[in-house]
């Protein structure tokens, strides 16, 4: 099939939007979403807040929000500017951020639960749905847009890119590609954000691009939105005249971004209201942190506003008639958003693990240490680690860069709303200059930190259908294994370690497979088998096969999947047969292992699944 469209789709944590690049051209153009933006209006923006509104049964009447693909509208949760704004005032009817429950290990991402901590009587949504559900209003908008069902266009025509983040373990990528084909989409290929930001980057700059970088850079990818902060770096190197790029190690998932920010400065202005004399409620304080958000980006984004005017609207009886009125100053702005989460620390300190207590609320695994600068010198450490790991990606940055106690860059790509504040940008740049004894870092210019990843994704879409243009090695992002039960004998009170077996290395293309040959392997068939799946960053010279002998201690447990493969014909149910492992990145992207029985073509799939406690 011969695509004339590129479509790039960035399901955002915070804002989603969508790109097209036609093939023929090297044109790429944002196309506006068609949402919500109050009852019985409707308008196009060029993001779409990742946020959905469950409106109470008789909160508006039937048919108060059409759109041009539905006109009747029964009381379905409402996506968008206005489900985000509205929601501010009703939050226990508003889900937030439900791209960080698909990749949270403890809760299924299909189970009913959001808005989490809600306690509406109606129906709750799953993390899954909401992302299907925002993924299908962005489609339906997209076909609006381009004149679907006149001749314009059809969802054949196109190349769907989807991005994810570099961070995001393999179940996580899994869901999301379920979502998008559920919601009608097709099978996409799936492309992480910093790598989209970077493709969005050299379209930007053009032919310049290739003057900003050069042999032995080490571009640091810096992407941070509302509620995650994401790292990636690429190396550049040469080869016969023409630059190779490589991308050589991704961050931890970590859930920490300007949403924490917003969260901090309200903090502060309650205690202001409250030193006083005034008070506010619970809801109320969930509109300060609101318009907290707004008043930070408006400050940041202009450095002459010396402080920003706020107020809290009152809800039925309160305290006061009115509304509540208070402002945001630069020096209290400063103060939390630059040395509160951007501090100016050593490469050495790295994020503290506060003591916990025995019983926790049970909710996404934010970070616990809010300093991003800590998280940043612990990504920088690591990558180092698993650089050096690998003979291949050790010879990508030379003996210099190897002999530092982190790995430094060279320059930086900022991605996400953060980074449209050039305090906090600065601040980054200062920061890594300090950690590299003053070495000056460059900041790579031309980023557009709410649409590249979108355009980023459909230039990379374009680059593949055609095969031309520029293409970053990448691959698997982490290495991953599964377990193996030692086979040892019994002893009284010591309980053996759990092994693991490489069968995904670090870097694996899409498009390839690997047969692990040469390990005898025996898989238990008939009846209820348990397998673990694990994972690691820093790992990149582990090689398909190889044994790791204490998977517990030196990895990451990803998964946990319990199922009941069929028998083999003649052999009873339970005895172990010989198998062989084939693992497969496919070309969308997604990882697949198979069990292969050594003695004939029978073949069993194991899948990736959420773990569940």
């Amino acid at each position: 099939m011969t695509h004339r469209f590129s479509v790039g789709i960035d399901l955002g944590t915070s804002n989603s939007a969508i790109a097209l690049s036609r093939i023929e051209s090297e044109s790429t153009q944002i196309v506006e979403i068609t949402q919500a933006l109050g009852p019985n209006r409707v308008g196009e923006k060029p993001t779409l807040p990742s946020a959905l509104y469950l409106p109470h049964p008789d909160e508006f009447p039937e048919g108060a929000f059409p759109l041009p693909w539905r006109t009747a509208w029964r009381g379905d949760p409402i996506i968008g500017h206005f489900a985000r704004d509205h929601g501010a005032l009703a939050p226990d009817r508003l889900i937030t951020s439900a791209k960080s429950w698909l990749s949270n290990p403890h809760v299924d991402p299909r189970q009913r639960v959001l808005p989490w901590k809600s306690e509406i009587k109606e129906e709750k949504r799953s993390a899954f749905d909401c992302s299907r559900m925002c993924l299908e209003h962005v489609k339906e908008s997209f076909l609006h847009a381009m004149g679907a069902g006149n001749g314009d266009i059809d969802l054949a025509d196109a190349q769907f890119v989807l991005t994810v983040p570099a961070s995001f373990d393999e179940v996580a990528r899994s869901l999301t590609a379920e979502a998008a084909e559920a919601a009608g989409l097709g099978k996409v290929v799936l492309l992480e954000e910093p790598l989209a930001a970077f493709y969005a980057w050299t379209a930007q700059a053009g032919k310049d691009w290739r003057a900003q970088v050069r042999p032995g850079d080490i571009v640091l990818v810096c992407d941070i939105g509302g509620g995650t902060a994401d790292f990636t770096l690429i190396a550049i190197s040469e080869k016969e005249g023409v630059l190779d790029l490589d991308r050589i190690s991704v961050g931890e998932h970590i859930l920490l971004g300007g949403d924490n920010m917003d969260l901090a400065l309200a903090y502060a202005l309650r205690a202001g209201l409250e030193a006083e004399g005034k008070s506010i409620s619970e809801t109320q304080f969930l509109a300060l942190i609101h318009s907290a958000g707004k008043a930070k980006e408006a400050m940041l984004e202009d450095e002459t506003v010396s402080e920003f005017p706020i107020a809290v609207p009152s809800r039925g009886s309160s305290l006061f008639g009115g509304t509540v009125s208070t402002k945001l100053d630069r020096a209290t702005l400063e103060q939390i958003a630059l040395d509160g989460f951007f501090a100016r620390t050593a490469i050495e300190d790295l994020p503290q693990q506060t003591r916990r207590a025995g019983l926790q609320e049970f909710g996404l695994p934010y970070a616990s240490d809010p300093v991003i600068s800590k998280h940043l010198a612990r990504f920088l450490t690591r990558s180092l680690e698993n650089v050096k790991s690998s003979a291949a990606l050790s010879s990508l940055i030379g003996a210099e860069a190897r002999s530092k106690p982190f790995l430094a860059p060279t320059a930086v790509l900022f991605n996400g709303g953060v980074f449209k504040a050039a305090p906090i940008r600065r601040r980054v740049l200062d920061l890594l200059s300090a950690w590299s004894d003053g070495a000056q870092v460059r900041e790579l210019a031309g980023y557009q930190p709410d649409l590249a990843v979108a355009k980023g994704a459909s230039i990379y879409g374009r680059n593949r259908v055609t095969g031309k243009g520029l293409r970053i090695k990448a691959g698997a992002s982490r290495s991953y294994y599964i377990g193996l039960e030692s086979s040892m004998p019994a002893v009284p009170g010591f309980k053996p370690p759990l092994k693991a077996l490489c069968v995904v290395p670090q870097g694996m293309e899409e498009g390839s497979e690997v047969l692990i040959e040469g390990r005898d392997l025996a898989l238990v068939t008939g009846q209820p088998a348990e397998f673990r799946f694990f994972s690691s960053e820093v790992r990149s010279g582990d090689a398909p096969g190889e044994i790791i002998p204490d998977a517990e201690r030196e990895l990451l447990e990803i998964s946990l999947l319990e199922v009941d493969l069929a028998a083999v014909e003649d052999i009873p149910a339970g005895q172990p047969v010989p198998v062989q492992i084939n693992a497969a990145v496919t070309e969308l992207g997604t990882l697949e292992l198979w069990m292969k029985h050594a003695k004939s073509e029978r073949r069993w799939k194991v899948e990736f699944q959420v773990r569940t406690e």
